[in-house]
Order: structure tokens, then sequence, then C-alpha cells
């Protein structure tokens, strides 16, 4: 953990950590403090190859990342600084696919500092701006130790927009998803 992190659990004081994925619906913190936020200058994407939770090394499934550019509609989580620890864990074990960044998030009561995880672009990890279809695919066929891939991403959507947050990109992805598991009636 890098020492401006290490800093942020060390005070005491709550730390607030941009939620934009699963964050947001993981049980263990859902009951914790949370503010609609925005986060310019990286967007939510499907973004990483899961060759272990969402996915195998044989039949990859994605997961999300802030990807550089555009803007993210997410949560600013309040955590107990001894929660600190266990998100790093959470996020950052395994291979290292995100870059911790602490970043500036708006929300309806000002500005904040958030500790978000950003997708590293040169990691082998990384798979880019994938058409819909081939997202879609992946998302549809994977599987790993935590699920199916496709459980994950609509865990996800679902929670955004029970939330109100709306994403475009992942509705048409979701509209793509179930024209592929239609299957050949579904007009490919």
């Amino acid at each position: 953990m890098p020492a401006e992190i290490e800093v942020l659990r060390d005070t005491g004081e709550p730390v607030c950590v941009f939620a934009y994925g699963s964050l947001l619906w993981d049980a263990e913190y859902r009951e914790f403090a949370a503010e609609r936020a925005i986060l310019r200058g990286y967007h939510r994407s499907f973004c990483l190859y899961s060759y272990d939770y969402r996915g195998t090394p044989a039949d990859p499934g994605l997961t999300l990342g802030l990807d550089r550019g555009g803007s993210c509609r997410g949560a600013a989580l309040q955590l107990p600084a001894d929660r600190l620890d266990r998100v790093w864990q959470r996020e950052m074990s395994g291979r290292p696919v995100y870059a911790a960044r602490l970043l500036k998030v708006r929300t309806r009561s000002g500005p904040l500092r958030a500790l978000a995880f950003t997708a590293l672009r040169n990691c082998p990890d990384y798979a880019g701006n994938l058409s819909l279809d081939r997202a879609a695919w992946l998302i549809l066929r994977a599987a790993g130790r935590r699920g199916p891939c496709r459980e994950y991403f609509e865990n996800t959507l679902r929670h955004l927009e029970q939330l109100g947050l709306v994403d475009r990109h992942l509705r048409r992805l979701a509209h793509r998803i179930e024209a592929l598991a239609r299957g050949p009636r579904s007009g490919l």
C-alpha cells in the first residue's frame, strides 16, 4: 500500500472510496454511508479480462475498471479506516490490474478526495475497448470461481439503476447480451 494511502488508514478518520461496480452491491459494503458522486476523467468499462473470478484462462470473462476519458457516476462510500485494508486486499490482491489513486469526486455536499481503483492499461489483463459483440459474448459465456460473469454484469447494472445511475453503454451491452442469449433467431 502506498504511503499516501496508509496515511488515510492511520488517521482513524473514515476513508472515502469511489464505488462504480461491485462495491455498490457487495453485501460487505452496502451498510456504509454512501453518497452519489461523479468522477470526471474516467469512465466505467468492462475493460479487464478475468481469468479467475469471473472466467478461466480458456474462457476469460470481463470485469469493470475505471478507464481513462469521460466521466463515471457512482457512489462515495465512507468506510471506517480499519476497513481500508480489507478493500485494498479485495481490489489489489492477485494480478495487478488497478492503480489506486486519490481523485476528486463531486457530490451534492461538495467535492471530496476519494480512493479510486483505475484500470492499468499496460497490464496483460487490459482488454481495452472491445466491440459490443465481443464484450457481450465474453460476459455471456464466462464463469469463474465467484460465479458467472453475466451474474456480475446484471448485479452491477441492476444496482446502478436502483441508485438512479444511468449508464447508457452498459444498457446497450445488456441488450446485446440478451440478443446473444436468445440464439440464432436474434438476427446475428
